[in-house]
């Protein structure tokens, strides 16, 4: 390394000016011998070029940053692996850093020194961060009434927006720009995911969160069922409950349970069905449907009753008494008719 003394000078007046703290600016100024360039905006993981002319004149020059010397000429001083020489010539002295992060933002020096007077171009990193949601509520089950609140906090350069909105049920509208999402006395129909989303210059993160909203059951009204003596019959019960309803059934204060002959009972999911595969005498009558959860219970009465086929006796019977009826009418017909013609002859 050429004269050390040199070198001591030139880096000593660049620690000066950090220091001391060159203005940050937009516009380069070429008039001073400390002149400020464009700050350089960088995202995080990028490559950043840092770079100064040079010029015939030059005898020592090196880049700095805030606390270190980088690079002084060709040799390299920083330990960090992601600085390297890119170009020194007359022309230009330029350097980069890989895989940018945000302690590489501030200020870096390149220092000249010519054989008359030393001169330093500055510059400002600066370095931009995709957002990242940071904390999030976890998935949500309340019950129905309560009052809910969800976070969602994120970081990032420039700092993130965040917002909340409604993803299923589609057909709600629920969009805030804001952290926090407040829902008071919430209702079964506000259940569903709710999707954060932080957004900067960068990039954008989203995430979801669950909210389930517990409520006692609901029974759809029951619908009586006329069967056949003999033939197979169906009741059925539909319950709305989160969580799901579990569903019993009874005839007058008496449960119905699988093990009665010729009964079987089927949940699947909302649904309860009591099926009876060869009705008799005795299963016709009123029939009630209970559906329990821990929020509470409801219950529908359903009657099964008894249809009447008609039998070749009885349509007989019908038919005489159509005979009857067409008989009658057609002999009422005649003595209206024997009135007129006895009017007509008067």
């Amino acid at each position: 390394m050429k004269n050390p003394l040199c070198w001591v000078i030139l880096i000593g007046v660049a620690f000066l000016l950090i220091q001391q703290g060159l203005p940050v600016h937009s516009q380069g100024d070429s008039q001073s011998d400390n002149k400020v360039m464009d700050n350089i905006t960088v995202r995080q993981g990028e490559t950043v070029f840092l770079s100064c002319s040079q010029g015939d004149l030059v005898t020592h020059s090196a880049w700095l940053n805030r606390s270190s010397i980088m690079y002084a000429g060709v040799d390299k001083w920083s330990v960090d692996p992601r600085v390297s020489l890119v170009t020194l010539n007359q022309d230009e002295f330029t350097i980069k850093i890989e895989n940018v992060d945000m302690t590489d933002e501030g200020q870096y020096i390149c220092a000249v020194q010519t054989r008359s007077r030393a001169t330093t171009t500055s510059v400002h990193v600066i370095v931009q961060v995709p957002p990242k949601i940071t904390s999030l509520s976890k998935d949500v089950v309340v019950n129905e009434g309560s009052n809910v609140s969800l976070i969602c906090a994120a970081s990032g350069k420039p700092d993130p927006t965040v917002s909340w909105k409604v993803i299923t049920p589609a057909a709600q509208v629920l969009t805030t720009e804001d952290e926090y999402l407040e829902i008071p006395s919430i209702s079964r129909q506000r259940a569903g995911t709710y999707e954060c989303t932080a957004v900067n210059d960068v990039a954008t993160d989203v995430q979801t969160v669950e909210l389930t909203v517990n409520y006692a059951p609901s029974l759809s009204e029951g619908k009586d069922v006329g069967v056949t003596l003999g033939q197979q019959g169906v009741l059925q019960c539909e319950a709305d409950a989160v969580p799901a309803a579990a569903f019993e059934w009874y005839r007058d204060d008496r449960r119905v349970v699988n093990s009665f002959d010729g009964i079987e009972i089927e949940d699947s999911g909302a649904l309860s069905q009591l099926t009876f595969f060869n009705v008799s005498e005795g299963d016709y009558g009123n029939y009630t449907c209970v559906a329990i959860n821990e929020l509470g219970s409801a219950n529908a009465s359903i009657v099964l009753f008894e249809v009447i086929e008609p039998t070749s006796s009885t349509l007989l019977q019908v038919q005489d008494g159509n005979s009857a009826s067409r008989a009658a009418h057609t002999s009422t017909c005649l003595l209206i008719l024997l009135a007129l013609q006895l009017l007509l002859k008067f």
